[in-house]
């Protein structure tokens, strides 16, 4: 693979309202913006007047101790949750009520702390079920008759699904069954399938958990690959705060549903209030 060839290929994942072309690796305006976000449960307060942005191209971090509201947060991003309070906008346009389906139609994709995988399916096949929302083309009738334009359309899928299994270090499991798999092999299937069609928006939940430090180190290629060559915009959750360090050139901090520090990672791990209550002071 040449230095300007892109491992992810493919037709494009997102047509809709206001896009914009990719300037760079962090350039240009953000795809994805929180507005003032807040979230209650019951007399609790997940997340107070919580604002960020990510800009394609960009790897973005979000640490904070357990209960801060990062999964929360990710939960308003998604469209799982909406908020009490605040707006969230893809690509300029208001998105605060769409739904979660919506949301990935429309380039966003979402990784979780628990595995989602199909543990019943091969790996390859695992990639194929993130692809066939798109269509067959033709419906019934040409699954029926194995229409050319539905034969050429799974081969596609197919060869993309193996080029995204190579560039994961999976090429060798794409037969394997999924459940069968170790915990960071699987973690990494599921950032396989997530970008299986590419995505505008990548949210990733912990991807790094269970992993060993090879794994890590590929998984960490991976991401920043998928975000310089494909203009992805991408926002981790992780503990592993080294490994937010090494990835992200920026990093948010979340302390009691409140951002308690912003910028470049370097900026952070130095903020006296980031490192005495998250990077084990001096």
């Amino acid at each position: 693979m040449t230095p300007n060839e892109s491992p992810y290929e493919g037709p494009g994942p997102y047509e809709g309202p206001g896009e914009t072309p990719y300037q760079g690796p962090g350039e240009g305006p953000y795809v994805l913006e929180a507005h003032d976000v807040s979230v209650r449960f019951g007399g609790v307060r997940a997340l107070t007047g919580v604002s960020l942005g990510i800009r394609p191209g960009e790897v973005c971090g979000l640490i904070g101790p357990n209960g801060a509201g990062k999964t929360t947060l990710f939960d308003v991003l998604s469209g799982i949750r909406r908020p009490d309070q605040g707006r969230l906008l893809l690509d300029g346009a208001d998105i605060t009520r769409r739904s979660p389906v919506w949301r990935a139609r429309h380039g966003m994709r979402r990784t979780f702390q628990r595995q989602q995988l199909f543990g019943q399916l091969s790996v390859a096949d695992n990639l194929l079920v993130a692809q066939e929302w798109r269509g067959g083309g033709g419906g019934l009738a040409a699954d029926l008759v194995a229409s050319p334009t539905r034969r050429r359309r799974e081969r596609e899928r197919r060869a993309r699904g193996a080029r995204v299994l190579a560039d994961c270090g999976l090429a060798a499991l794409g037969t394997a069954y999924a459940g069968g798999l170790p915990v960071g092999r699987a973690r990494m299937v599921e950032l396989a399938r997530a970008v299986a069609d590419p995505p505008r928006v990548l949210l990733l939940d912990e991807p790094a958990s269970g992993m060993s430090a090879p794994e890590r180190e590929q998984l960490a290629v991976v991401v920043r690959a998928l975000a310089e060559r494909e203009g992805c915009a991408v926002l981790l959750v992780e503990h592993n705060v080294a490994f937010v360090m090494e990835v992200c050139a920026r990093v948010v901090v979340l302390d009691l549903g409140t951002v308690l520090a912003e910028g470049p990672a370097a900026r952070v791990r130095a903020d006296p209030l980031v490192r005495e209550a998250y990077l084990g002071g001096a």
